[in-house]
């Protein structure tokens, strides 16, 4: 009598449960693996944002702080402008993120939805200048905002996010061509103009 390995013995539905928890456990290991690897330079910050100057060069690395200095912190605002960076970061950021918004998904809109002569042909210009170089329109820029006076201004970082970014149209037309058009129908029923269809 020909005797089966014991794992054909057992029933299938425990064979999968076994397989299933292996897997889970290696994806599990993978991804701490990977959280590990990725929260050791945000440590390695921390950690040398509490160490005396002299500490943070020495070699070995010390990875935990002895002593610990907080005061690092209260000197970051009193000998920098600390609050004023991060104003004006945030004004930056702020106005950017607001003007690529709007101007980006109306624009995309527009080239998903509404029909007009030459609208692809003119989304294939938008999409070629995503290949000029950034250095090919710094010094024409850089002339166009001295004449008009924006230099050492904000206006310059956050003016141009309200006419739109070429990649951000590029990838909402596409998120807008996934949408159903029974769902814009469905609006336009209820009396919903193409800009409420595009706000809502």
């Amino acid at each position: 009598m020909i005797k089966a390995p014991w794992h054909q013995l057992l029933p299938a539905w425990r064979t999968r449960s076994a397989t299933r928890l292996r897997t889970q456990i290696a994806t599990y290991a993978i991804l701490g693996l990977g959280t590990v690897v990725i929260m050791v330079p945000f440590f390695w910050a921390l950690s040398t944002s509490l160490k005396p100057r002299p500490n943070i060069y020495l070699y070995p690395p010390q990875w935990f702080p002895d002593p610990l200095r907080f005061a690092n912190y209260v000197d970051v605002m009193s000998l920098i402008p600390f609050l004023t960076y991060a104003r004006n970061s945030f004004i930056i950021v702020a106005g950017v993120m607001v003007g690529t918004v709007l101007s980006s998904s109306f624009t995309a809109y527009g080239f998903a939805r509404l029909r007009a002569p030459g609208r692809d042909f003119i989304f294939l210009i938008v999409l070629a200048t995503l290949m000029l170089p950034t250095t090919v329109t710094l010094v024409p820029l850089y002339i166009g905002f001295n004449k008009l006076g924006w230099i050492n201004t904000f206006r310059p970082l956050v003016v141009p996010a309200f006419f739109g970014t070429p990649f951000f149209i590029f990838l909402l037309r596409q998120f807008y061509l996934s949408i159903p058009r029974d769902l814009e129908e469905a609006a336009k029923l209820d009396g919903a103009s193409p800009c409420r269809i595009w706000w809502d």
